[in-house]
């Protein structure tokens, strides 16, 4: 799941990167609106954190501008500012969540997993199912029947982005796209690496193929449960 910090501290934007990621998010940064702004428009994420003092466009103003773009992803204002009207204000421009400053990492965490349950410009799913395949993304896990297995982040994002997208080819860029940060400057044949992965522990111990390699195209998981 990919996500967007705006923030003009760098020290405290890099700090929530490292527990993002941690966690199992892909994270971009941003430390000025302007900035900010075009990464919001040309990248889809599944949600936003968007510092209000910003240099450049200001929180308000970045999103403001988004919504008036039509762009619904979720929107959670942090901010140093603490005081019912700025709340207000940020409430009106479009933010779905404001948490000021100083604030707890797993507060901001669990506000992050709240807003992204109630949905938005890509609504999380309760559960996705391929056959006796199931993925849970609010809850990060996934298994066979009653059979939990256990994913790494990177190896759950990309099962995630290819059951969304069930019955689709999916290109590798696709899912670098969707699974690694906008900075990632590594070997896009990475994303074989981890299907290979993923394919060990979903398929290989139950005799299965679910992840079906598209020659010249991608990866493509048959939505009716083939396998």
């Amino acid at each position: 799941m990919r996500v967007l910090v705006i923030e003009d501290e760098v020290r405290l934007a890099q700090s929530l990167r490292r527990g993002l990621t941690a966690a199992g998010y892909a994270v971009d940064l941003a430390h000025d609106g302007v900035s900010g702004l075009h990464l919001a428009r040309e990248h889809r994420y599944a949600a936003i954190l968007l510092d209000i003092m910003l240099p450049g466009l200001n929180g308000y103003q970045v999103c403001s501008r988004l919504r008036a773009e039509r762009h619904d992803v979720p929107i959670l204002m942090l901010t140093a500012k603490n005081g019912e009207y700025d709340e207000t204000e940020g409430l009106d421009c479009g933010a779905d969540d404001y948490l000021a400053k100083p604030f707890s990492y797993v507060v901001l965490e669990a506000r992050l997993r709240a807003l992204l349950r109630r949905g938005g410009a890509r609504t999380v799913a309760a559960q996705l199912t391929c056959g006796d395949l199931w993925l849970d993304p609010a809850r990060r896990t996934c298994g066979r029947r009653s059979e939990t297995i256990a994913l790494t982040p990177k190896e759950f994002g990309v099962l995630w982005c290819l059951m969304e997208r069930m019955d689709e080819v999916v290109t590798k860029y696709d899912v670098l796209d969707e699974v690694w940060s906008a900075d990632f400057t590594g070997d896009p044949n990475i994303v074989q690496v981890y299907v290979s992965a993923v394919r060990r522990k979903i398929d290989a111990p139950f005799g299965r193929d679910t992840i079906e390699t598209v020659r010249g195209g991608g990866y493509r998981i048959a939505g009716d449960g083939r396998a």
